[in-house]
């Protein structure tokens, strides 16, 4: 009897994705709401419902990891995530939820901007990744790219989570435990300036901590999909200095099985509507083609074809 309700079940699955795409109606996986992912994935997700054939739905999430999983089990056509992550996934490797375990059934989109990796804290005395020993940090929800990157940060000042009295909170959640003193520091991985990072740095003294040079090339080490990213002076309230950190890329991802011609349309519609786009959300600004095209992972077909026909090759699978 369980077998014939898990055959029932897995069925009901088979056959409501492939109704969903037959009908053009896909679910876009973002992030939390107070965080980049959530707001400029409503915006996409709207533009190309207004402007194409396909109805696309953009629905929080809880992060990278999550929204890998949402698409490997149909619970999405589409996600947000964090291109090392994705990585991490898609070929079994690093960390043990993926090692020798890979997730193989989606496909890059596109490359739409760059996500810093944002240690914030209220507490002037945290000037360096090493000064969080014994202290109270949040490295991200269950299921966020956020817990990989603490991970790496701590791991370059020669850290692990044991040294740490780790929280596991969302962007919003995170902001409003460092406005009530419950931690002292918070990882946050967003496009900058992030909502929830903006808001706490209107309501109290923040900062952000930079990284020097060697610990650049360390986390470069650890994970060669980190870029030396800065965030400018200026970009949250308070904020009188530049500061130096890392990035990774956040893409879209596309379940295998979604059509060809519909990815290709979702890709056309994000890079023609660009202008519009950017007057929606900011990061549509940062749309590039070249940067699009590279994220260390294989490319829808649809994808393909698009790039293909602006004369940028692109990654495929074998």
């Amino acid at each position: 009897m369980k077998k014939l309700t898990a055959l029932i079940l897995s069925l009901v699955l088979v056959f409501t994705f492939a109704s969903a795409l037959a009908e053009g109606n896909l679910t876009f996986t973002t992030g939390g709401t107070a965080g980049t992912y959530f707001a400029y994935g409503t915006v996409l997700a709207t533009y190309i419902s207004n402007n194409t054939d396909i109805s696309v739905t953009a629905v929080a999430g809880t992060g990278s990891a999550d929204n890998i999983d949402a698409l490997d089990i149909g619970d999405a056509q589409l996600a947000f995530v964090q291109n090392d992550v994705a990585n991490y996934a898609y070929n079994g490797i690093r960390f043990e939820r993926y090692n020798g375990k890979p997730i193989t059934g989606f496909r890059a989109v596109a490359a739409l901007y760059t996500e810093t990796v944002q240690l914030v804290t209220c507490n002037p005395e945290i000037k360096s990744v090493g000064d969080l020993k014994g202290k109270n940090v949040s490295i991200g929800s269950s299921g966020s790219g956020v817990y990989f990157n603490a991970m790496d940060f701590l791991a370059a000042y020669g850290l692990t989570e044991a040294d740490i009295n780790p929280q596991y909170l969302s962007f919003g959640d995170s902001a409003e435990a460092l406005k009530d003193g419950k931690i002292d520091a918070a990882f946050v991985v967003a496009g900058a300036p992030t909502p929830a990072v903006t808001d706490l740095a209107t309501s109290k003294a923040m900062f952000l901590v930079s990284l020097d040079d060697e610990a650049v090339a360390k986390l470069q080490e650890i994970s060669p999909v980190y870029t030396r990213s800065v965030i400018p002076a200026g970009t949250y309230a308070g904020q009188e200095a530049d500061v130096v950190t890392v990035g990774v890329k956040a893409t879209i991802i596309a379940a295998e099985d979604v059509p060809e011609d519909t990815v290709y349309t979702i890709v056309k519609a994000i890079f023609d509507g660009k202008a519009d786009i950017a007057d929606a959300h900011a990061k549509g600004a940062d749309l590039d083609l070249a940067y699009a095209s590279e994220c260390g992972l294989p490319y829808h077909p649809g994808a393909v074809k698009y790039f293909q026909e602006q004369g940028i090759t692109v990654q495929t699978a074998e």
